[in-house]
């Protein structure tokens, strides 16, 4: 079946105490798309009964629009598992969306059709600052790289790709990892990847928007090696204890080798048989991996501009306890 104007999707979005006015400037965005035919289902992690009534008044009683309330609270990463959970089956498509950007008129019109051809579609935004709708920039910039660079980078925002429901036959639920670094969009892309294909696209389709409330913000272009361990080192006092040379090297750990691994595992478990090629490129990150192997995808990565120093370094600093882990295991 052709992905076109009369495709049936499910927009979903996961809200957790939004700012009132983002919220509805996001909602009134989604509301104004070009194609019409989908459902956007809301996962209030906390304050159903209050989202309930905003989306209720603010929507005109657009019955396209649904809140799934829940009382426990799952965080960011859990909030999405739980609202793509409940994506009916005869949905075609899925769009992920945050509580507090604006869509242009035609992102979903513009990006459907790329399914045609992959199982995920990301594009660009133009990142804004609010208060103030200062722009910080006129692009993400994201790229469409290889599986091994992008298993080692992420490149696909969430907000910002529409996939084939399918792919969530493999995804769900999404693997665990006990750290900061398990995010769902890393997930869902390198799942398309390694299957049926994942494509970035230079089309700007909204206004991604940076404010003091942001569970994830957008880089302002690449990290200096300062910040770079400025953020390590504050990762590690608050998930490791303190600043101390072992606490660094285990947050180094997991931004590198700790998610990656869990995802070429259990993507290895799940699909048997990936796409060609891509057997080599996830064992790179896999248990066991050959170090070898790892570091000719790092290089080429670097080379090519597909993966920042400042993530090669990463893993280079995860390198000692991952030697370690892996003497450990074997024992």
């Amino acid at each position: 079946m052709p992905f076109d104007s009369l495709s049936f999707g499910i927009i979903a979005l996961a809200a957790y105490k939004p700012d009132w006015d983002l919220f509805r400037a996001q909602l009134l965005s989604i509301q104004a798309q070009t194609h019409t035919n989908f459902e956007c289902l809301i996962s209030a992690d906390g304050g159903h009964e209050e989202v309930q009534e905003f989306v209720t008044r603010e929507m005109g009683g657009d019955q396209r629009f649904k809140v799934l309330g829940f009382r426990d609270r799952l965080g960011f990463y859990g909030n999405f598992e739980r609202v793509l959970q409940h994506v009916p089956g005869n949905a075609e498509w899925v769009a992920l969306s945050d509580q507090d950007d604006s869509w242009y008129p035609t992102k979903i019109e513009t990006l459907l059709p790329h399914l045609n051809d992959v199982s995920l579609v990301a594009a660009q935004a133009r990142v804004v600052r609010r208060p103030g709708n200062d722009v910080v920039a006129e692009s993400t910039h994201r790229k469409d790289v290889s599986l091994g660079s992008l298993i080692a980078q992420n490149q696909v925002t969430g907000s910002l790709c529409i996939f084939r429901r399918d792919l969530l036959d493999l995804a769900l639920p999404f693997p665990r990892f006990p750290a900061i670094t398990q995010v769902h969009d890393h997930w869902l892309a390198v799942c398309a990847k390694a299957t049926g294909g994942a494509l970035i696209v230079d089309d700007i389709v909204q206004d991604y928007v940076q404010h003091a409330a942001n569970v994830l913000g957008e880089v302002e272009g690449r990290k200096s090696l300062a910040k770079s361990l400025e953020n390590v080192t504050a990762m590690s006092r608050k998930y490791h204890g303190g600043g101390n040379p072992l606490a660094l090297l285990r947050t180094a750990n997991d931004l590198s080798f700790g998610w990656r691994r869990t995802m070429a595992d259990e993507l290895s478990r799940r699909c048997g048989e990936p796409a060609q090629g891509a057997g080599t490129e996830l064992t790179a990150f896999a248990s066991g991996h050959s170090w070898v192997s790892t570091m000719r995808t790092l290089v080429a990565g670097l080379r090519r501009g597909e993966i920042a120093r400042s993530c090669f370094l990463e893993f280079v600093a995860g390198s000692p306890v991952e030697i370690i882990g892996r003497r450990r295991r074997r024992d």
